[in-house]
């Protein structure tokens, strides 16, 4: 049994990537959610930071349901 030690790098490089790409497009929609209590609090309106963090909350959706697709597709 030989190891291809480069393809298991380059899946661990990719998988990393978009790991990070997730949290960080999670954490950008819970800051936009943030923003919304503090304009509340205010008296102010939030519109576009709430669907800012709509539409991360949805890509990030998306993106875990195509990795399930892609998962499923494969076996």
């Amino acid at each position: 049994m030989k190891i291809d030690w480069a393809a298991i790098g380059s899946v661990f490089g990719v998988s990393l990537v978009f790991t990070v790409g997730l949290v960080a497009l999670f954490t950008l929609g819970i800051n936009g959610l943030a923003k919304r209590e503090k304009a509340a609090a205010q008296g102010e309106s939030a519109a576009l930071a709430v669907t800012g963090a709509y539409v991360c909350f949805a890509a990030c959706a998306a993106a875990v349901a195509y990795g399930i697709v892609l998962i499923v597709s494969k076996s």
